[in-house]
């Protein structure tokens, strides 16, 4: 749609690419708080004010669904073109708001479903949707005249916006030093089968394509990969575990082809939205000086859940039911732990099978156990705020928000050594622990660490200091956007580079 006449490659001196502000322009298919699914809207939700709050111009670009509160945000149109499709053409509208001062551009068009769906049955449905929503949010910047000098695009639904810059991109005066950088958040959702879809939108297979295994060529998170200038994972221990066979899910042998363009930068948390001195969710208000106060959450926590008034230790799931998350190990472990004296708490939805195990384990304890398979935001919180313990027993964990939040509030981590968990949470036994960790992927293994978090709870003394060293840790995001604005640099020194 946009191709013209190839330039004469010029190099570009270092000293094209100091350090300072830079137009970046973020693509992500969901972003708190306009639209959340997970812990990809935390994220998009968040890095973008901490890359501004560094003094770069960042725009952060979504899909405009039907499940945005529109009249709440009163979006003004900015834009309308086509986009080049097989069928004929298709009419993309670019809409800008803005939240949290953050601009966001909202990309509407006949693939982007109109009604609450944000994730659709399969690769047919999301194929299109999400490489239209890619090209029309590289093209709505041309069309706006805002042009980014970086596009940072997260997980395989952005793939097609990286592989056009690789690809088509190259041949553009518009485009042609538009440099990029992609972020894995989840290696396994890869985003397969779109090679009927990306040709209908004018991306054919390519030599990058070719480069990839034959199941995954038309992968658009392996698209991605082999095409940015820069790959970043979310955490440093699971940057690492991608490059195995287990953790690469078919896309390890080009990771560790590019490991030299690959870098774990640790996700962060909002701390003015998690912050258990000034959330107007909790009962009681509180900080590390006044830990004390934190008892008032705990018995408010207790009221509202149906358990006991009790002096018994809560351990809480604030989680998506899924065997990812261990929630298939953990079940077990629930039940001893209740048939011990703990209380339970959960909160979330996912598998019917671990929705109906957990549901068993309330019926039969009554007032010890509350199970709530929804999602609600404010209960989250005063679940963080009254809970002793959190349970993350993940058979795998690019990064997780959920330890650092609970370590914000005080709730103490009882968590698997894995991924970003392995990055954020020190075992008790360390001088400068924070949490409870495990290692093995086993219901007993996690059940020793509950013994231990028990025993560690017993003596006040040293529960107290567990939970103040995690509240003082700092897991804002203003040293992650740091390291981004360095890795920026980098993508666009190589991408005055040789292709």
């Amino acid at each position: 749609h946009l191709r013209e006449q190839a330039p004469q490659r010029r190099a570009h001196p270092p000293s094209r690419y100091l350090i300072g502000p830079m137009r970046i322009l973020f693509l992500a298919s969901e972003a708190a708080p306009l639209v959340k699914v997970g812990g990809l809207a935390d994220v998009a939700g968040s890095l973008p004010k901490a890359l501004r709050a560094l003094g770069h111009d960042v725009r952060v670009a979504i899909p405009g669904y039907g499940a945005i509160d529109w009249p709440a945000l009163q979006p003004s149109r900015r834009a309308r073109f086509e986009i080049l499709h097989a069928g004929g053409p298709q009419v993309a509208e670019i809409y800008e708001t803005s939240a949290g001062g953050v601009p966001y551009f909202l990309v509407t068009g006949p693939p982007i479903p109109k009604d609450g769906r944000i994730y659709g049955s399969g690769i047919e449905e999301d194929g299109p949707k999400f490489i239209f929503f890619s090209l029309a949010a590289l093209w709505g910047c041309q069309a706006l005249g805002w042009m980014p000098q970086v596009v940072h695009a997260n997980d395989w639904h952005t793939g097609a916006a990286i592989y056009w810059l690789a690809t088509e991109g190259r041949k553009s005066d518009s485009f042609r030093t538009v440099a990029s950088l992609f972020t894995i958040h989840n290696l396994p959702y890869r985003g397969e089968g779109a090679g009927r879809a990306l040709a209908e939108y004018g991306l054919p297979a390519s030599d990058l394509s070719r480069a990839l295994p034959q199941r995954l060529s038309d992968s658009l998170l392996g698209l991605a990969l082999i095409s940015a200038e820069v790959l970043t994972a979310v955490s440093p221990t699971y940057a690492r575990e991608i490059l195995t066979p287990e953790g690469g899910h078919g896309l390890d042998g080009i990771l560790r082809a590019r490991r030299d363009r690959l870098t774990g930068v640790l996700n962060g948390i909002d701390t003015d939205i998690w912050n258990p001195e000034t959330d107007a969710a909790l009962a009681v208000a509180y900080n590390a000086r006044t830990l004390q106060r934190r008892a008032g959450n705990k018995r408010a926590l207790q009221q509202e859940a149906g358990l006991a008034l009790e002096d018994r230790p809560i351990l809480a799931v604030v989680s998506r039911l899924d065997p990812q998350k261990g929630l298939d190990i953990a079940a077990p472990a629930v039940w001893r732990w209740i048939e011990r004296g703990g209380q339970f708490v959960l909160l979330g939805t996912g598998r019917q099978e671990l929705e109906r195990e957990f549901a068993a384990i309330e019926r039969a304890n009554p007032g010890q156990a509350s199970v709530r398979l929804r999602f609600d935001g404010p209960y989250a919180h005063r679940i963080y705020a009254g809970a002793d313990m959190m349970a993350i027993p993940s058979r795998y964990e690019p990064c997780g928000l959920t330890q650092m939040i609970a370590m914000r509030y005080g709730a103490v981590p009882v968590a698997r050594r894995t991924g970003g968990l392995a990055d954020t949470v020190t075992d008790a036994g360390d001088p400068n622990g924070t949490g409870l960790m495990f290692d093995e992927y086993s219901s007993a293994a996690f059940w020793d660490a509950l013994e231990r978090a028990r025993r560690v709870y017993a003596d006040p003394k040293q529960w107290r200091e567990l939970q103040k060293r995690g509240m003082q840790s700092d897991f804002s995001w203003s040293r992650s956007a740091a390291e981004y604005s360095a890795l920026y640099e980098r993508a666009r020194a190589l991408r005055g580079g040789a292709p």
